[in-house]
């Protein structure tokens, strides 16, 4: 095994005891050749002092004037390591904590085909370890769903096999430097939600594969205090008006037709499940304002 430059880039945002936690844990790692580029997102705080002062030379630091989104914020951390010569980007969330060989087996997949584009491990939920949050996702075009693999299951060994999928989350994202060369860097019209699924899609239509990885293993903070109400207002915006420009790029005109009347139909089940879901009942103004805004042609 050669061991490839990796650049991991993380977002953090008003968030520095997550980041810790996750800078620890990669802190730990087996993997030889490797940086961490952290992208203080224009946090209102003391982060990107208390991140400096206590990981030093070990992180890379870029402090942005204000919060860009999940998708522009890890732009700027991509082309810095772009510039800098790097093989492989790896997009990690900040509020996770990974196994100490996590890397290397993402790296041993890349090195197994040549044609190996984007690579996602198995992701657990952090509050439940042996629950999986993410084990690959696919795209059902007609009705713009995207199922995820193995949500909410125990792992049992069911998915323990290299395979392709359709898309990875960008919770743990491992790119090569061809695809990013080749199709380009994150869409950051998807501020927050969809800038994942849409990289796969133009990877995959670009000739490279897109590889669920189980070998590679972390755990995410899915259920942590606090997170439902974070993901009931403005996130909700930026998903639903994602998706349909998701849609509107990579669908045919028949399944925009057709994804856009399965999205109405169904949208009181989906409000009243997301509201139940965070315990927020104020969500359905944030989905019905993301959609009249994506009518609105407003990015």
């Amino acid at each position: 095994m050669t061991f490839p430059k990796v650049s991991i880039v993380t977002l953090n945002w008003n968030g520095w005891g997550d980041t810790v936690e996750c800078l620890e844990s990669l802190g730990k790692i087996t993997y030889p050749n490797y940086e961490v580029i952290v992208i203080d997102n224009g946090s209102k705080g003391e982060d990107a002092r208390i991140l400096e002062e206590k990981f030093g030379s070990y992180i890379h630091l870029i402090q942005n004037d204000k919060n860009y989104g999940f998708a522009k914020g890890c732009n700027i951390g991509i082309k810095d390591a772009l510039t800098r010569g790097t093989d492989f980007v790896l997009l990690l969330n900040n509020d996770t904590v990974v196994a100490p060989d996590f890397l290397e087996e993402l790296v041993k997949v890349a090195q197994n085909d040549a044609n190996v584009g984007i690579i996602g491990g198995k992701i657990y939920h952090y509050e439940n370890p042996e629950m999986i949050w993410f084990a690959g996702g696919f795209i059902n075009y007609w009705t713009g769903v995207t199922p995820v693999r193995g949500q909410a299951q125990i792992d049992c060994g069911q998915f323990e096999d290299v395979c392709k999928v359709d898309w990875i989350i960008g919770c743990s994202m491992f790119i090569s430097r061809d695809v990013l060369l080749t199709v380009g860097v994150l869409d950051d019209r998807f501020f927050f939600g969809w800038e994942d699924v849409d990289l796969c899609v133009r990877a995959t239509r670009n000739g490279f594969k897109v590889l669920f990885a189980p070998g590679s293993r972390i755990w995410h903070k899915a259920l942590h205090p606090g997170k439902s109400k974070r993901l009931a207002g403005l996130p909700v915006y930026y998903a639903t008006k994602g998706h349909f420009i998701f849609m509107e790029k990579h669908c045919t005109k028949l399944q925009f037709v057709s994804s856009m009347s399965y999205f109405i139909i169904a949208l009181p089940r989906t409000m009243w499940g997301y509201s139940f879901l965070v315990r927020q009942w104020k969500t359905p103004i944030y989905i019905l304002w993301g959609f009249l805004d994506y009518l609105r042609r407003k990015w």
